[in-house]
């Protein structure tokens, strides 16, 4: 998540630099040139740079309205994460026996929705296994290419072990296979968002369309100042390419950016809920404070 209220100047600046250099050479080019030699006589009415902007506008409107949809199905998906897995926990203390063995098995279970939270995290990022997860693919040598799906089909055995072994009434068992399922279900939701690839071709087409009205645009303006001519042939396709970074950053919720979905966070507020619903204190070390402006 973000750590400041607003995102690093130089951390967007960064992402759009080439654009800006080549939007920053073409205008001082185009408005020192537009005033001399034959370039002086061409002339290209400013509604043609007007229609070309409203064009763009819509398709950058659209851009951005989806990717912050996908964005926001993202945050809603974790959310009901969140809660499932406090009522995951909350199920297990009320249906498994007060005793020994149940305690122990609850205790497990919270565990292991840790341990889900956490790879669910990682996996979702592409990133290597940290931490404890890191140590139980170690230590349980576990081969797989999706280890959170590995580890709701141990929490189904625990909960058909737990069932057998306690004699849980059909109703409950059914109730907590609900709860399970639906952690599924964010699951697969999340990575159908991952794996969707927004159109290419768009982007492309929309690059273009800024270039294009890049292009344009000093040969409509008024020609009185070379200086103002420059600012505005710079000024105006640098705020369409921020527009479409700005939807380009939205449109992967899961690509470990200072935009996305703050899934470690939320992985370390579902750590603590969980242990302290079973009696221990939560284990997880808040990190010192980084070098960098977030963290997710």
């Amino acid at each position: 998540m973000l750590l400041k209220k607003r995102i690093s100047i130089t951390y967007f600046l960064n992402l759009i630099k080439y654009d800006i250099i080549a939007v920053a050479a073409y205008a001082i080019l185009a408005g020192t040139f537009d005033h001399y030699w034959l370039l002086k006589e061409v002339s290209i009415p400013l509604a043609v740079s007007a229609f070309v902007g409203t064009l763009l506008s819509l398709l950058l409107a659209f851009r951005t309205s989806q990717s912050y949809q996908l964005w926001w199905e993202a945050r809603i998906i974790w959310g009901g994460i969140v809660n499932d897995s406090r009522t995951l926990i909350r199920q297990a203390k009320q249906f498994f026996p007060k005793t020994k063995d149940g305690e122990e098995l609850v205790a497990k279970l919270a565990e292991q929705q840790i341990l889900w939270c956490f790879a669910l995290t990682e996996n979702l990022r592409k990133v290597p296994f940290t931490g404890p997860v890191a140590e139980y693919v170690t230590v349980n040598q576990v081969k797989t290419n999706n280890l959170p799906n590995h580890l709701l089909d141990k929490h189904a055995d625990l909960l058909a072990n737990a069932s057998e072994k306690f004699n849980i009434n059909a109703n409950k068992q059914v109730q907590i296979d609900s709860t399970i399922a639906r952690l599924c279900d964010g699951m697969g939701k999340c990575e159908r968002l991952k794996n969707t690839v927004f159109p290419r071709s768009y982007s492309v087409m929309i690059h273009f369309l800024i270039y294009v009205l890049m292009t344009l645009l000093p040969f409509g303006l008024e020609d009185k100042s070379k200086f103002i001519e420059i600012c505005l042939t710079f000024a105006i396709p640098v705020l369409f390419i921020a527009i479409e970074r700005t939807a380009i950053l939205m449109q992967d919720p899961f690509e470990n950016k200072p935009t996305d979905t703050p899934m470690t966070t939320l992985s370390r507020t579902i750590e603590g809920n969980l242990r302290e619903m079973i009696g221990q204190p939560a284990a997880s070390v808040q990190p010192s404070q980084p070098e960098i402006y977030y963290i997710m």
